[in-house]
């Protein structure tokens, strides 16, 4: 079997070097050229709640000759298009591509490739990525879990789930679409919010204005899952939907409650939105949030806040003001 990472950045880069570390072949593919031939010279190097140097084979995509039989993605959306039309042509005819961006990327991807050729996981873990061949596991190492599905019959399935079990724990979602979802109400309140706010997950869970904000967001993506008929799947054991949807007051300050301790894990995260925009990059906002609001302006359900994050991390992105914890006063007006 052959595999690729391609977009072997943060995430890839601790992915691939404990896929290389367990003995699986496996290319890391990534644009960035210091980074590249880091990897190449010196390997992989894992800090944070890991630390390990691991060779592994890096490429270019310009130095792409073979074709795979998986094809890991994780770049971002925004030029999806642009990427997956080019691995087309590097994907043997049974083999797939799975998909490991935010958002619910698999329909499009699906339009390019063919729907049994399109795979995708939700990855419950976090990384930082610090240039030259180092990346940093913000998570903690019980937190490394994968939820992975099929969009169609499912090409390499298997073949994903025993390679990604070189890192961690794989779930194989039947329901797919709810474990995509429960990521995206988590991404929609903790990523969109730490690029609001320029903080960490932990920070955003702790300091109460912004844990209101976070509370809403994810009380918005519950409601529109409603509407949509979507059932969000647990995460790492925990049916999220039931544990922070609520009606009446107890309910609702129970949820306010557990949100730090649902966080705690993943307390050192910043949002990769966040580090892209600390890079001069646009980052993928609408393909996060916008996505909730998306489908809120579809099912009639009013997504005030999510709306409110989209705007404020846009504006952002122009310069009018940066990330920063008093951004989230914008929100007030809201609550």
């Amino acid at each position: 079997m052959k595999y690729a990472i391609y977009g072997a950045g943060a995430l890839g880069t601790v992915l691939g070097a404990y896929i290389a570390k367990a003995g699986a072949d496996v290319d890391l593919i990534n644009r960035n050229e210091k980074h590249v031939a880091a990897l190449k010279e010196k390997g992989a190097k894992v800090v944070g709640k890991a630390n390990f140097t691991q060779k592994v084979n890096a490429l270019l995509p310009s130095e792409m000759t073979e074709k795979y039989d998986v094809i890991v993605l994780m770049t971002k959306q925004r030029q999806n298009a642009e990427i997956v039309t080019f691995l087309k042509d590097y994907l043997k005819e049974d083999g797939a591509i799975c998909t490991c961006q935010n958002g619910l990327p698999e329909p499009k991807i699906a339009e390019i490739i063919g729907e049994d050729r399109t795979l995708g996981c939700a990855i419950a873990w976090g990384a930082t990525f610090h240039g030259e061949g180092v990346a940093e596991l913000t998570s903690e190492p019980s937190a490394l879990t994968f939820s992975l599905g099929a969009y169609g019959k499912g090409n390499r399935l298997e073949d994903v789930k025993k390679l990604f079990e070189l890192m961690g724990t794989v779930y194989v979602e039947k329901n797919f679409i709810g474990a995509r979802w429960s990521k995206l109400l988590i991404n929609s309140a903790f990523s969109g919010l730490s690029t609001v706010t320029g903080a960490t997950f932990g920070e955003v869970a702790r300091q109460k204005p912004s844990r209101k904000a976070a509370q809403r967001i994810i009380k918005e993506c519950i409601d529109v899952a409603k509407a949509a008929d979507i059932a969000p799947e647990p995460v790492q054991g925990h049916n999220i939907a039931k544990l922070f949807d609520y009606k009446g007051s107890f309910k609702k300050a129970l949820s306010f409650a557990l949100i730090p301790v649902a966080m705690k894990k993943h307390s050192l995260l910043i949002s990769s939105m966040l580090q892209d925009i600390r890079h001069g990059k646009k980052c993928e906002i609408d393909f996060i949030n916008g996505v909730v609001c998306e489908f809120g302006r579809k099912y009639n359900v009013k997504t005030p806040f999510n709306d409110m994050v989209v705007k404020t991390v846009h504006e952002i992105e122009e310069g009018i003001f940066p990330p920063q914890m008093k951004n989230i006063a914008l929100f007030d007006g809201l609550l």
